[in-house]
């Protein structure tokens, strides 16, 4: 049986990726929490691969196990691609998924619903070994609504609506 440490603390990302993953054979997943690893890692990158790196080679020196790493970001066009790889601290070092959201509003207060175009962008970072890692990177282009709906998602999931969809992504993973 293969396991696969995922680098993270965050109940919501561990959940999604656990889903996302179920299916492959013969695969056991495992967050740090399971491996009683308790670490906050410094996210200081300049890019999203850097920092999922950083996680990735963090956890896996704990672990010895191959570990699973990701960095978001969400980068929104009329703010010059912020909050981009500041996304989860937009709002400050200790901010909340509200606290990002409400900043973002606020500070989209006056671009029109047709200038709000964003896009998520998520790296993964596979780290095998000290001498073995992979990126995989993801894009989903949407716009940012002007308020906040649904209840499930988390983050900025309830100001994002995908291309090609008229509901944000709250709205669409029910």
């Amino acid at each position: 049986m293969n396991k696969i440490l995922i680098a993270s603390n965050n109940k919501h990302k561990i959940s999604e990726i656990k889903s996302v993953l179920s299916s492959l054979p013969k695969i056991t997943l495992y967050s740090p929490e399971d491996l009683n690893i308790n670490i906050d890692v410094v996210e200081d990158g300049n890019t999203l691969e850097e920092n999922a790196l950083i996680k990735a080679r963090q956890i896996y020196s704990f672990s010895k196990m191959p570990t699973l790493s990701d960095d978001t970001g969400l980068f929104v066009d009329a703010l010059n691609g912020e909050p981009g790889v500041y996304s989860a601290r937009y709002a400050g070092e200790n901010a909340t998924y509200d606290d990002n959201c409400v900043k973002l509003l606020s500070d989209l207060k006056d671009v029109q619903e047709n200038q709000r175009s964003a896009r998520f962008e998520s790296v993964i970072c596979f780290y095998v070994n000290e001498n073995e890692y992979y990126f995989f990177k993801g894009i989903c282009n949407g716009n940012i609504i002007k308020e906040g709906r649904g209840e499930n998602g988390f983050g900025y999931d309830p100001l994002f609506v995908p291309e090609g969809f008229n509901k944000n992504i709250c709205r669409i993973i029910r």
